[in-house]
């Protein structure tokens, strides 16, 4: 069997069964270990701001699929419209939720979505029901694998770019998906939360260069 072959095999069983087992593995040892910041943090929320620990919205997922993520509450609880991106100290973030959102503690309760099968470590962020119907071909892509906690769009500058860009490296990702891209976007993941989002959108736009594909 030549290396190519090989390759083809390993990525195909990866996306039949390796993927959804090495989630599995991480969110069920990641949630068994953190459980103590789990229960810090909704401390922290409740102290800090009136309203729920948690915050539930429906996002779709593989194929099309609806279902609630959850992420720790980091704005203040009142009705709202998702009509854009939340940055920095925005008014409505609060005290305790800008250092949730700045090193993505607000995310962790997501390894129970990863749990489930809604989501996986690593693949598209998901996305919201309203905005299926402006998907582009590259939009619609994504939901050929489960969405995950964190992707290529999210190395790679994450909010700070429009989404079309943000789809295109969703397709970009599952045209390539393999084991080899997921353990590096986790190990860029750990930098972008040291370093901060901007950080990375600055150095790509200065080296107009996408660093993990080839």
């Amino acid at each position: 069997m030549n290396s190519h072959i090989l390759n083809q095999t390993l990525r195909t069983n990866y996306r039949r069964w390796g993927k959804r087992f090495l989630d599995i593995v991480i969110s069920g040892v990641a949630l068994f270990v953190l459980w103590p910041v789990l229960v810090l943090v909704s401390l922290i929320i409740k102290l800090d701001s009136p309203g729920p620990v948690l915050f539930v919205q429906k996002r779709v997922g593989l194929n099309g699929r609806v279902f609630n993520i959850y992420k720790f509450r980091t704005m203040t609880h009142r009705h709202r419209l998702p009509t854009g991106e939340i940055f920095g100290r925005d008014r409505e973030v609060t005290r305790a939720g800008y250092w949730l959102r700045r090193f993505k503690i607000d995310e962790l309760p997501q390894l129970i979505n990863v749990l489930k099968g809604d989501m996986s470590i690593v693949g598209p962020r998901p996305g919201l029901p309203s905005q299926l119907l402006e998907y582009d071909e590259n939009g619609k892509k994504r939901l050929l694998v489960r969405p995950g906690l964190t992707g290529l769009a999210q190395i790679n500058g994450n909010i700070y770019l429009p989404w079309p860009k943000r789809w295109q490296y969703d397709a970009l990702y599952v045209d390539n998906l393999s084991p080899c891209l997921d353990f590096k976007i986790m190990f860029w993941t750990i930098l972008v939360v040291i370093k901060g989002e901007k950080h990375f959108y600055r150095r790509l736009v200065e080296e107009k260069n996408d660093h993990l594909i080839n």
